[in-house]
């Protein structure tokens, strides 16, 4: 049967054949010269690049932001401005899974997410808590690898898990959200999304603030149960990216109202705790939540692989009206994300579609591994021939400088509320009612109860009285009951 659009090689040449080998006779060896038959297996043998180390199993939809307020008072970027619509798109992900590896996993779920704006792209990558477990990046791989596998049985471990988080109280604030109901969010679409670290904005005038990012979901919230959690990472590993699909492939676009926190430049030095602190939050009473916009997911990716898997998130992308903040955690991101994406995906991974800005791009890069955009002399700066030049007026401010000069190595400076359990407490104490409680308790002393040794278990104990004394007391019964 013919086909009005034939089979083709890689180069576009018509093949004969999709079913058969080039052979010697009908019984014979195969022929070298079958080069469609070498082309087809050795693209297959390639197919596959490095899973992210962290955020390996994850989803995402396209769709656009939309500003609804004037926040123009506190930052110059095009993206913030009243009326302006941008093109986005996001990724949501678990943090210590596998490719494989069920949705429903108590986790953090990353949400990174990209705004392809008139002044470059705009990546926020955060995750569904404003907090993290950790505050400094040189513990990053360290953390990370206390959640993944065991060397010797390959095996996930709460005892590892458990000795890392008890040894960093710093974790205690994080783990309060794992632990609890937003641990594991019933779809990507009943969670919140959060920039989580401090960020910079920067008006027209050069006036600078600190800002933290909030996407509320319109959906509401909703959660799983660690059973139904269980039950579905047995009958549907992909529950959440088969929801997010579906969801928008029916016409039920997802969406989150945008607010932020914003304080003062001045505010941060004397602050009672360290607002660059990752494992910290603003409390709301004292940086109300500022109305901004509206975000929406409306359109599913056409091919999973070119358009998620491949998409490159990076907090190092930022536009004028948008800086850095001394957040130590944050610093060390603006490394690491890029020297990943050209480490998994290559070189020139901003040249692949769904990474390229729709801004013009005049850059001195030059070559690597499958470079196609089309480079044209001088390719160096300062150069004679009319060549790009940067421009001071319109390049991003250096906010990282604003607090402390000199460059030592060392933990935050304290302020008079800097320590690792208040917010923790706090939100046990304040924020769970009586039900989330108890299914906190719950949810912690089954966490425990599975393989964690002593003295690992009870330095958790008192990690969980040092948070509530009557909640850790609760969890103590019941996993020594």
């Amino acid at each position: 049967m013919s086909s009005a659009r034939p089979t083709t090689t890689n180069a576009g040449i018509r093949v004969a054949s999709d079913d058969h080998s080039l052979t010697a006779g009908p019984n014979g060896p195969v022929l070298l010269q079958d080069h469609y038959l070498i082309e087809k297996n050795a693209q297959f043998n390639r197919e596959r690049v490095p899973e992210r180390v962290v955020h390996a199993k994850g989803g995402g939809a396209f769709g656009f932001f939309e500003v609804t307020e004037d926040v123009s008072q506190f930052t110059r970027a095009a993206v913030f401005q009243p009326g302006t619509r941008t093109d986005t798109l996001v990724r949501y992900s678990s943090v210590a899974g596998e490719l494989g590896s069920p949705d429903t996993w108590r986790d953090p779920r990353g949400t990174a997410m990209k705004f392809y704006t008139s002044e470059g792209n705009y990546d926020i990558v955060g995750n569904n808590t404003p907090v993290f477990f950790i505050r400094d990046a040189i513990k990053f791989p360290d953390f990370i690898h206390s959640q993944k596998r065991r060397a010797d049985n390959h095996l996930r471990d709460h005892d590892m898990q458990w000795d890392f988080w008890s040894r960093c109280p710093e974790s205690a604030h994080q783990v309060t959200w794992l632990m609890g109901d937003r641990g594991i969010p019933r779809t990507w679409r009943n969670m919140n999304m959060y920039g989580s670290h401090t960020y910079s904005w920067i008006n027209g005038a050069g006036e600078k603030f600190w800002v933290k990012y909030h996407f509320k979901t319109d959906q509401g919230h909703d959660f799983l149960t660690q059973a139904e959690a269980d039950r579905l990472a047995g009958e549907d590993a992909d529950h959440h990216i088969r929801d997010l699909w579906t969801a928008i492939k029916s016409g039920e676009h997802p969406s989150w109202t945008l607010h932020v926190q914003v304080m003062p430049f001045e505010d941060a030095a004397d602050y009672r705790f360290n607002p660059f602190d990752l494992t910290k939050v603003w409390p709301h009473g004292d940086y109300p939540l500022i109305q901004v916009g509206r975000f929406v997911l409306n359109r599913n990716p056409d091919n999973y692989f070119a358009q998620i898997e491949q998409a490159a998130f990076e907090p190092s992308n930022m536009v004028p009206g948008v800086g850095a903040s001394p957040d130590k955690m944050l610093q060390g991101r603006l490394f690491s994300y890029p020297d990943a994406h050209r480490y998994r995906i290559g070189t020139n991974y901003m040249d692949l579609p769904v990474n390229q800005p729709i801004a013009p791009v005049n850059s001195y890069s030059k070559d690597g591994a499958m470079r196609f955009s089309i480079g044209q002399d001088p390719v160096y700066v300062p150069n004679s021939y009319d060549g790009p030049r940067a421009d001071p007026a319109c390049g991003i401010d250096d906010s990282a400088a604003g607090i402390e000069h000199e460059v030592i190595r060392s933990a935050y400076r304290l302020h008079s509320e800097d320590d690792d359990f208040g917010q923790p407490g706090a939100m046990v104490r304040n924020v769970f009612n009586d039900d989330e409680r108890a299914r906190f308790v719950d949810n912690v002393a089954g966490h425990l109860s599975d393989g964690v040794s002593e003295p690992v278990l009870e330095r958790a104990l008192d990690y969980w009285r040092s948070v509530d004394k009557d909640t850790g007391d609760k969890i103590a019964a019941k996993v020594r009951g």
